[in-house]
């Protein structure tokens, strides 16, 4: 409690000065600069991650496309791969590898889209908090 005391009375008995000298307008203006500076990279890198989530939804457009159409042009009569095993469930999974494997895709790409529109609404709410037009 004493040490509370000595610190709120250290604290009460500082006056700080304020002038216009040209060191303190230097100061200032060095930190306005460095905040000017971070925000241009902030932007940047918002530009960069856009930029970086549209290349990850066009090589999983094409990518998920090129396997369906391998998946679905491919005979139904010739498994996808085979194994020499005589076990009952491997020998099922081969036998039914074509609707897993079709049924798989379809949830990672409907799994990709929701992530994607969830980062997409993300991005949108985080722009209307830092936005400065903002009124509260």
């Amino acid at each position: 409690m004493n040490k509370d005391k000595a610190l709120e009375e250290l604290f009460l008995a500082q006056k700080p000065q304020f002038n216009d000298s040209e060191a303190f307008m230097a100061s200032l203006t060095k930190r306005l600069d460095a905040v000017e500076f971070i925000k241009r990279h902030q932007e940047a890198m918002a530009r960069r991650h856009k930029m970086a989530m549209v290349a990850a939804f066009v090589v999983g457009i094409v990518s998920g496309g090129i396997t369906i159409v391998f998946v679905l042009s491919a005979p139904a009569t010739v498994p996808l791969f085979s194994i020499n095993v005589q076990t009952g469930l491997l020998a099922w999974f081969a036998e039914n590898a074509r609707p897993i494997v079709t049924t798989a895709l379809s949830l990672l790409m409907t799994l990709g889209l929701i992530s994607i529109i969830g980062n997409i609404q993300e991005i949108k709410s985080m722009r209307e908090c830092l936005s400065p037009n903002r009124t509260n």
